[in-house]
């Protein structure tokens, strides 16, 4: 137990049954401010197989946190066919390199089948590509799963800053964690500090502080903020998945 939080797979999961808001709730005020790997590893004890992370290959913390915490744990990484190749050769040193168990997930169309329905749906409709190539691919990947993990930080973004620990996910009917939800840019760059292997998407050398697909991503100037470069232009901030 961590505190008054149930670990037990079984009770976990009568919990979930019986109030899954009421046990987020729970959760959520005894694992906030709680230290990354302590969310992980408690979250491995209570859903084994069943916890999953999703990862978007830049900093790679999260997934690196993760290997440490529960080695051997799910990773989807959705690939859009529409990423940057340094996005693709992060995923792939991630899958060499971590002790998990990487899935990429695409969606049922390639990008050249999907542009000869549709056009660049990116540019006439960003709202319509999210949700086909990213959306929908990682709902129907998280089936199956009671609980999945993201590297959402409350300083990405205004419409991130109240991004609990643990919440329950009612659209996907899952638990959804986010470890470091209160870590800061100079936590992360501690992190990477203090473990060197930790892998990191190079593009976040090259300006790129949030990192998407090459078609709706730009590097951001000093003082930006760190999610102006997707979908610039646009009032969209969002691809979908957390929202």
């Amino acid at each position: 137990m961590i505190g008054s939080l149930i670990s037990r797979p079984e009770d976990v999961a009568a919990a979930l049954e019986n109030d899954p808001e009421g046990f987020a709730a729970e959760a959520n005020s005894v694992l906030e401010g709680a230290d990354p790997l302590t969310v992980l590893g408690w979250a491995g004890k209570a859903f084994g197989k069943s916890l999953v992370i999703t990862a978007s290959m830049g900093d790679t913390a999260l997934a690196h946190l993760t290997s440490r915490a529960v080695p051997g744990t799910d990773m989807l990484f959705v690939d859009t066919g529409y990423h940057f190749a340094e996005t693709i050769g992060t995923a792939q040193a991630v899958q060499a390199s971590y002790p998990l168990r990487m899935l990429s997930i695409r969606p049922k169309e390639s990008v050249e089948e999907h542009e000869a329905k549709r056009g660049k749906l990116w540019q006439t409709d960003p709202d319509a590509c999210c949700k086909m190539r990213k959306v929908a691919p990682l709902n129907n990947a998280l089936r199956g799963y009671r609980a999945w993990a993201t590297g959402l930080r409350r300083v990405e973004s205004p419409d991130r800053a109240n991004t609990p620990v643990v919440r329950w996910d009612a659209k996907r009917d899952l638990l959804k964690l986010a470890p470091i939800a209160a870590w800061t840019d100079d936590d992360v760059e501690s992190y990477q500090d203090a473990h060197p292997e930790v892998l990191s998407n190079p593009l976040l050398q090259l300006g790129y502080r949030s990192i998407g697909c090459s078609t709706c991503t730009r590097a951001v100037a000093p003082g930006e903020d760190a999610r102006a470069g997707r979908w610039a232009g646009r009032a969209k901030s969002e691809c979908g998945i957390h929202l």
